[in-house]
């Protein structure tokens, strides 16, 4: 290996500080995924009693080692089961940027054909007419994952889309309307889903439930998500946590192009159209 220099009595190589830097990564990465969360304070109180245990064993008090020593044993299976929703989500975050996720990888070209023949003026009109009512909506585009497991926490549909079905569900008397809709393959797969909420502290107070479970889905999966805002009647779409409020119709198919198709057109944006939140702050 290439030796690079001396530190003291250590000897320094390029596969050292190639070691440091990906373990720094990993650290921030890590640092970004638990801060502002319960997790942070647990993996600090874990780090306390582990830190005690170094001390109580150097200085030889055998009764009290034994003890944390047992604690310490079962730690990596505790950490496991405190911080499953934390894992959970790092290893969605890894599966969504890595290639092998996307079906170009896979040579499945006919499944990318699929997904572009997906018609949004039903969703623009209907995030239109339920916007000039003030009646809240949560729509999400599944695009490499189905969601199947955030279909499942709802009432399956497996419905063709139309303005008129969409109205109905979101319709504040509908038994369908509290939840979000998830589209997927060309159809309404299913209302009334239940969506992960971000644990992000910084989001601001003018964003309610429906604009934190998107927040909270994207952080975690590849998706769009359309919000209409009950109380201000807005539009916004969310995308890698990143909040588009305040959309006009335009600006919602221009950007549901660019999100859903990867499309290289880009008019101008209305400037009350580019305001973002960005939930892994």
């Amino acid at each position: 290996m290439t030796f690079l220099f001396t530190l003291g009595f250590l000897e320094i190589e390029l596969l050292d500080i190639i070691d440091i830097l990906l373990v720094t990564v990993l650290l921030y990465q890590l640092y970004k995924l638990l801060t502002g969360s319960v997790a942070l304070k647990i993996f600090l109180g874990l780090l306390s009693v582990y830190l005690l245990y170094l001390v109580v064993r150097a200085a030889g008090m055998e009764l009290l080692s034994i003890i944390l020593g047992q604690f310490m044993g079962v730690g990596v299976l505790a950490a496991i089961i405190v911080f499953q929703p934390e894992i959970r989500r790092f290893l969605l975050l890894i599966g969504k940027t890595t290639s092998l996720n996307h079906d170009r990888f896979w040579g499945f070209p006919w499944r990318r054909e699929q997904v572009d023949k997906l018609s949004l003026t039903p969703f623009i009109e209907a995030a239109k007419s339920l916007a000039g009512k003030n009646t809240g909506a949560l729509i999400v585009f599944a695009k490499s994952s189905e969601l199947k497991y955030y279909a499942e926490s709802g009432d399956l549909i497996d419905a063709v889309i139309s303005k008129r079905l969409l109205m109905s569900i979101f319709n504040k008397t509908s038994p369908l309307h509290d939840g979000a809709v998830i589209i997927s393959g060309n159809r309404i797969k299913a209302a009334r889903c239940i969506l992960p909420v971000t644990e992000n502290n910084d989001i601001p107070a003018s964003m309610g439930l429906r604009h934190r479970a998107a927040i909270g889905l994207s952080e975690v999966t590849d998706s769009v998500v359309l919000v209409v805002s009950e109380e201000t009647g807005q539009i916004a779409l969310v995308r890698n946590a990143e909040v588009f409020r305040n959309l006009s119709s335009a600006d919602l198919r221009v950007k549901l192009n660019q999100f859903l198709f990867d499309t290289d057109q880009k008019p101008a944006i209305s400037p009350a159209a580019s305001e973002k939140s960005v939930s892994a702050a």
